[in-house]
């Protein structure tokens, strides 16, 4: 079996469980990961045969693939911010709106070191790690969740990449985070629960049947619960001029905008991502 018949009957397999394109990204991805390849080599080398070790996972990898498990938990790691980092059913699988969130974050402080970040949610430790990484040094960035097994993730990826990211396991509903001073933090960070469960029809199986319900989703009765406790908590440990950067669901923009009291915070934002969907609400403790 050569590098393009692998692709090739990876992706004709998927057919049935996938739209054409995404079955040949998968498939490729798939290949570029177990092959070593960049896209570019997988290309070149498209006559070069598979290792047999290689070509017998095939059977297994379809059928995980059918199943509509996402390809990122097959394979145990997604990209993101130039990372690659560990992710299994107990974080979110990272996505590119979250990866603009960071880029907007390490743009908007590229001239400012020894920043404190807190990242609330921190599931995999996608934002934290990005951060830690893109911010100007020295920078402290402590990263909490409610899950010890998706900590155990962070932690795992942290260590990969010798990044000093703090990690603490608590309810961000109930408790308030170790070791940080009120009015010592400069960016608070979150991309928290907000799915409403009435829009659960609209997710695709490959999310609803594998990746963690208690980070997507809310009660259509209350769906700005986190995003209230985050304005509490911003009000809290923010320096003046510290800023809050969160991740929203595009129905809720302006209502997520008001929680910020114009007596706390000044410049309250509503962003949109490079979609043109509204995404990202900003503010600044006045």
């Amino acid at each position: 079996m050569t590098t393009q018949q692998f692709t090739t009957t990876l992706a004709q397999a998927l057919g049935p469980a996938y739209p054409e394109a995404e079955a040949q990204a998968i498939a490729a991805l798939v290949a570029e990961t177990l092959l070593g390849l960049t896209p570019l080599q997988r290309r070149m080398q498209a006559a070069a045969p598979v290792p047999p070790a290689v070509a017998e996972r095939l059977p297994a990898l379809q059928a995980r693939l059918l199943a509509h498990e996402p390809v990122q938990y097959v394979l145990g790691h997604a990209h993101f911010a130039g990372l690659e980092l560990e992710v299994t059913p107990a974080t979110l699988i990272p996505r590119p709106e979250t990866e603009e969130l960071a880029q907007l974050i390490t743009q908007a402080n590229a001239h400012r070191p020894g920043l404190t970040v807190l990242d609330v949610g921190t599931g995999s430790g996608c934002l934290a790690l990005a951060l830690a990484l893109g911010l100007p040094q020295p920078a402290r960035v402590l990263g909490v969740d409610v899950s010890a097994e998706a900590l155990a993730v962070a932690r795992r990826n942290a260590d990969r990449y010798a990044l000093a990211v703090e990690l603490q396991q608590l309810d961000m509903l109930r408790d308030t985070p170790g070791g940080l001073a009120a009015g010592a933090l400069d960016v608070l960070v979150s991309n928290p629960p907000y799915v409403r469960a009435s829009e659960q029809p609209l997710m695709r199986t490959n999310v609803l049947a594998w990746e963690p319900a208690t980070a997507l989703f809310v009660p259509d009765a209350d769906p700005l619960l986190f995003y209230r406790r985050l304005a509490t908590l911003a009000t809290e440990l923010l320096r003046p001029g510290g800023q809050v950067w969160l991740e929203i669901n595009e129905a809720l923009g302006p209502e997520t905008a008001a929680l910020f009291n114009p007596a706390n915070f000044a410049e309250v934002q509503v962003l949109t991502d490079f979609f043109g969907r509204v995404r990202f609400v900003r503010a600044v403790r006045a």
